[in-house]
C-alpha cells in the first residue's frame, strides 16, 4: 500500500485520508473539481481536478471517491470503473466487519461501525462512524449510513439512499432507492423509492434528491 488517490477534498475525505494513514498508505493525494482554488485539504495536497486524476489513473495503487453526496459519489465511481481504475475499500482498524459479511468495492467503514454476519454492502457505500448494519441486511450501491444510525436485522436499502444521523430502522424493513431518512428518524414501515422520511415514527412524502 503505497500511493492512494482520493476524489473529493471534503470533510468526509479528511476522515478517509486519516483512516488510510492508519491502514498504512504512505502517499495520499486529493483530487477535486474546485482545484486550483483549493490546493490542500488539511494535511494533504490537492493535486488537481477529476481530469487530472483520470490522466494519472494508473499511477495509484488505490483510488476511492470521497464525496458525501450519494449520486455524485456513485457517478464518479462508475466513471472510474469504466476506465479500469484500481478502486479500493477501506475499513477502519476500530471497525468490526464480520468475515461472513460482504463489502463492495469503493466502500468505507469508519471507526466504531459494525457490519454483522450475512450483511451485504454494495459498492461506493459509506458506513459512517459508530453506525451498525446488522445481520442479513442488504445495501445497494452508493448508500450512506450516517454516524450513529442503526439498521436492525434483515433491512434492505436501495441504491443511493441516505440514512441520517442517529436514525433507527426496524428489522425487516425495505427502503427503496433514492430515499432520504432524516436525523433521528425511527422507521417502522417500508419506504418507497424517491421519498423522504422523518420523525418518530417516521412519516414519508415524495422526494427526489437527485433533482432538488
Amino acid at each position: 500500500m503505497k500511493k492512494l488517490a482520493l476524489l473529493g477534498a471534503s470533510g468526509h475525505g479528511k476522515v478517509v485520508a486519516d483512516m488510510a494513514e492508519d491502514l498504512g498508505w504512505k502517499e495520499i493525494y486529493f483530487f477535486d473539481d474546485a482545484w486550483p482554488k483549493i490546493r490542500e485539504n488539511s494535511h494533504w495536497q490537492v493535486a488537481g481536478d477529476t481530469s487530472a486524476l483520470l490522466s494519472r489513473i494508473h499511477e495509484f495503487d488505490g483510488i476511492i471517491v470521497t464525496i458525501g453526496d450519494c449520486f455524485i459519489r456513485w457517478s464518479k465511481q462508475l466513471q472510474l470503473q469504466n476506465l479500469d481504475a484500481t478502486l479500493v475499500s477501506l475499513v477502519h482498524p476500530q471497525a468490526v466487519v464480520s468475515k461472513h459479511a460482504e463489502l463492495g468495492v469503493g466502500s468505507v467503514v469508519m471507526a466504531g461501525a459494525v457490519i454483522n454476519a450475512e450483511a451485504a454492502v454494495g459498492d461506493a457505500c459509506i458506513i459512517n462512524t459508530g453506525s451498525t448494519v446488522d445481520h442479513d441486511c442488504v445495501l445497494g450501491n452508493g448508500v450512506h449510513v450516517s454516524p450513529g444510525a442503526h439498521l436492525s436485522g434483515d433491512v434492505t436499502v436501495g441504491g443511493c439512499s441516505w440514512i441520517g444521523v442517529g436514525a433507527s430502522i426496524r428489522q425487516g424493513i425495505t427502503i427503496g432507492s433514492s430515499v432520504v431518512i432524516g436525523v433521528g428518524a425511527v422507521v417502522v414501515k417500508d419506504l418507497s423509492n424517491n421519498s423522504i422520511a422523518y420523525g418518530n415514527p417516521a412519516i414519508a412524502r415524495p422526494f427526489n434528491p437527485s433533482r432538488s
